[in-house]
């Protein structure tokens, strides 16, 4: 089958007459046919897979995914085959560049915006991504890119035993592109479905699982597109002995940062989830990433917390045995109070509230005579420290302070006795 040419844009009347021709307008409606059945096929897929995570591929519509362009191309293919013959038309020459770069364009920003979420790197990418493909689509239907591709071949100079050019630059760090886009939707794509359904340790191991895959991925892929530059990796060996002394001297704190995330995830001492104590900072751990820890407390502060630090320091892991958090107040009535009941009744006061455990049950101790009462300790333990502590202790103060009031029971003043001395 003969290749569809680019149209020359030196010759406009060469356009209106490839353009003004039946055939073109057959394209057209080919063409329209091929739009419409593709969104009938992302349309089906997307109910036949409603309750699966293909963001990437069907996006949040039907036609911002990447499943869209893509049937949209092979459905061009097809049309080309099938009306082109033995003769090419001209308007394909536009349709099928348009179509690969609007695939390219939707799989690369699909794939960075689940790589990186909301970054704000992540917008200015998307449109670099954008003009890059969009660019060459003018330059290829025009006939210019070929030209130009010539011109940068011819600059060239000689880096050891390779020989570069500007043009080899360029399409090696295309390529570079392509794979690292390539390598982060397979790691996101692993890491969504390892992270699916873990909870508490199973939660840590695959993180470490998904962190080292992605890792592993990221580092082959640079190496493919180093090769597809045409640079010896054999140099390689030379640059990785001048990153080792410089990680020995001056990287070695970054070093230590990445060797301790994957200690902590793979020892699972310190797990997502927990609830630590690090440097007078109390909080939960939401994530463990490979440099640093986030950790965010009941008022909703995070800390960013070097991994170094949790290996090197005493940290205080409040769930790693078990997820029960002890909580007191204390109380004072009257001394005439009958202790007994009062202790019955403050034990029911704690009982009444539904995130208190039943067991260990909550204890009631007459803790010190004091100046102005009897003083009681009440302990009692609950296992939802992320709901909030403060909020389940003013509960179970007003809980005690209406039993007590219910009852006739006194919560004395402070009492001070003044001894006057008078002169004779």
């Amino acid at each position: 089958m003969a290749s569809v040419k680019s149209l020359n844009i030196a010759d406009p009347l060469a356009w209106l007459d490839a353009l003004a021709r039946a055939e073109s307008l057959q394209v057209l409606g080919a063409f329209a046919v091929c739009v419409a059945l593709a969104w009938l096929a992302v349309w089906l897929v997307r109910q036949a897979f409603a309750a699966q995570d293909l963001s990437v591929l069907l996006g949040k519509r039907l036609v911002d995914g990447v499943l869209f362009p893509t049937v949209l191309l092979g459905l061009t293919f097809v049309a080309r085959a099938l009306l082109t013959g033995d003769h090419p038309v001209a308007l394909f020459g536009i349709l099928l560049p348009v179509c690969i770069s609007l695939a390219l364009i939707r799989f690369g920003v699909k794939v960075l915006q689940v790589a990186f979420g909301e970054a704000p790197f992540v917008r200015v990418l998307e449109r670099t991504i954008s003009w890059i493909a969009w660019l060459a689509v003018v330059l290829w239907v025009t006939g210019i890119l070929p030209l130009v591709l010539d011109e940068l071949d011819q600059i060239r100079w000689k880096v050891g035993g390779s020989m570069l050019s500007v043009r080899t630059l360029i399409e090696g760090a295309l390529t570079a592109g392509a794979v690292l886009i390539f390598t982060l939707w397979i790691s996101s794509a692993l890491e969504s479905r390892l992270l699916k359904s873990a909870t508490g340790s199973d939660l840590s191991l695959r993180k470490v699982i998904s962190n080292t895959v992605r890792a592993l991925l990221m580092f082959v892929g640079l190496l493919l597109a180093l090769s597809s530059v045409g640079i010896d990796l054999t140099a390689l060996s030379v640059l990785g002995g001048a990153v080792g002394v410089g990680i020995g001297f001056g990287l070695q704190k970054l070093a230590a940062n990445y060797v301790s995330g994957f200690v902590i995830l793979a020892e699972r001492s310190m797990r997502i989830g927990d609830l630590v104590k690090v440097d007078n900072f109390e909080g939960r751990i939401t994530d463990i990433k490979a440099r640093y820890t986030l950790i965010r407390s009941p008022t909703g502060r995070e800390s960013i917390v070097p991994n170094e630090m949790l290996i090197t320091q005493r940290v205080e892991n409040l769930s790693l045995a078990d997820a029960k958090v002890a909580q007191s107040t204390m109380v004072s009535v009257a001394y005439d109070a009958p202790v007994d009941q009062v202790m019955a009744l403050l034990q029911q006061a704690c009982q009444a509230q539904p995130r208190v455990l039943a067991d260990p049950a909550p204890l009631v101790a007459l803790s010190a005579f004091g100046a102005d009462g009897l003083e009681f300790t009440v302990n009692y333990w609950f296992e939802d420290p992320a709901s909030g502590q403060l909020n389940l202790k003013s509960d179970i103060n007003q809980a005690i302070l209406k039993t007590l009031r219910d009852n006739g029971i006194e919560i004395p003043y402070p009492q001070r006795v003044v001894h006057m001395h008078s002169k004779p």
